[in-house]
């Protein structure tokens, strides 16, 4: 009795991820499956720096509010 169902489903999932491939891909084209723009590189370039130095710099900023603390 399982089997016949999990053929089922199988099949209806494949066919709802092929309908969605279909109709929301644009196909072959570059970043369109990123989540943010990279068409203007200045802004890119801002928001990496951002985006990196935000988690590089945490520990310093926690170590020292840590140190700078009254006791």
């Amino acid at each position: 009795m399982q089997a016949p169902l999990s053929r089922i489903a199988n099949r209806l999932g494949r066919n709802v991820m092929s309908n969605f491939v279909r109709k929301h891909s644009h196909g072959g084209v570059p970043g369109e499956n990123l989540p943010f723009d990279i068409n203007n590189r200045y802004k890119l370039t801002a928001l990496f720096t951002v985006f990196i130095g935000s988690g590089l710099g945490a520990p310093f900023l926690i170590t020292r509010h840590q140190l700078l603390k009254k006791a």
